[in-house]
């Protein structure tokens, strides 16, 4: 999509919804946001009751390219510039000391901000046109909280129905990136120097690559950030991953116990009640996995089955999403193994 393709009538209407304290769903590379004007709290506190969000769990400020960082930020360190300079716009969300003037009802009642400047077009344009690209738009991901980030406009429509609690949707086509941003903690720089709070299409090595360190894994002190709860990203079916060989087994053993499986894999598999074949690519998984959980949650199987992807370092975002998709699912093959399936004798 380029500039020339933009609906400016629908974007000049999303920024004033915003500037009234009105929600708006908007896309970015990485996921569609639910959007509020950062600096009204009101507004903000609409974005957590259609969320059903804790209110401890703080959400991003999405900012424009030209948005002074003086004013969302308080003691801004260089490095956190020169990686602004390095990814913006782009799927990097950088947590920083709050500037005093910033409502606490954006950071979970913390001293600290998470900002960024988005990559898409659509987002781009709506930051410049609310509040003459000034202002901030606070976006968690437009979903339920805990469920699976949308990343078509119409997983935003599937998720909040027509009930007027989102005053609009702005449709900017399928997210390119598919997984949330990466968040860099770069507000206690002095004492633990910088902090991967989460994975995301950004690696570590990337970081370090800008600002000559490596930044280290979250430690219990660390801000609470958004996305970062052991439970996140769930579909309503259990879910859980298996590497490939277990996998086949697995996907055997249910077949003879009468249950159903939706399958989410990147290598050849036996057959499954439904099946979905992602790009074996960290960047083209990704770009395609909350869309497939989507899918595989609407076909009345009794678990989601992920091929577990490989380790390394590119896979990090994608598993760490995995990972907490499938939290609360511990035990579930072993239990759907060991009880009789619907029709079936005990």
């Amino acid at each position: 999509m380029d500039h020339q393709d933009l609906d400016q009538a629908a974007i000049a209407a999303a920024a004033r919804a915003l500037e009234a304290g009105a929600l708006v769903a908007f896309p970015t590379e990485t996921v569609y946001g639910l959007g509020a004007d950062a600096e009204n709290p009101a507004a903000v506190a609409a974005i957590y009751a259609a969320k059903g969000r804790p209110q401890d769990h703080p959400v991003i400020v999405h900012l424009a390219p030209e948005a002074p960082l003086d004013y969302w930020a308080a003691d801004i360190p260089q490095q956190a510039r020169a990686l602004a300079d390095a990814f913006w716009p782009g799927p990097l969300t950088l947590i920083l000391k709050r500037a005093a003037n910033i409502p606490d009802a954006v950071s979970g009642g913390q001293d600290t901000v998470g900002l960024r400047c988005p990559a898409h077009p659509v987002a781009l344009a709506l930051l410049r046109a609310f509040k003459g690209g000034r202002g901030g738009v606070a976006a968690p991901s437009a979903n339920k909280f805990g469920a699976v980030s949308p990343t078509l406009a119409q997983h935003v429509r599937d998720e909040f129905g027509p009930d007027g609690t989102v005053a609009m949707v702005l449709d900017g086509g399928a997210s390119q990136v598919g997984i949330e941003s990466t968040i860099v903690d770069l507000s206690r720089l002095a004492t633990h120097g910088p902090v991967l709070l989460r994975p995301g299409h950004i690696s570590a090595e990337a970081i370090a690559a800008v600002i000559d360190q490596l930044p280290s894994a979250p430690d219990a002190a660390a801000p609470r950030a958004s996305g970062t709860l052991d439970s996140h990203y769930a579909p309503h079916t259990p879910v859980a991953m298996q590497d490939s060989a277990q996998l086949r087994l697995t996907l055997a053993e249910l077949a003879a116990a009468g249950r159903k499986v939706a399958l989410i894999h990147y290598s050849a598999m036996p057959p499954a009640h439904a099946a979905l074949c992602l790009p074996a690519t960290p960047d083209g998984f990704a770009h395609a996995l909350y869309a497939a959980l989507r899918a595989m949650d609407g076909q009345g199987a009794d678990l989601i089955l992920v091929e577990a992807p490989p380790q390394e370092g590119a896979w990090l975002g994608v598993n760490d999403r995995l990972r907490r998709a499938a939290h609360g699912s511990t035990g579930i093959v072993h239990g759907l193994l060991n009880s009789s399936a619907p029709g079936k004798p005990a």
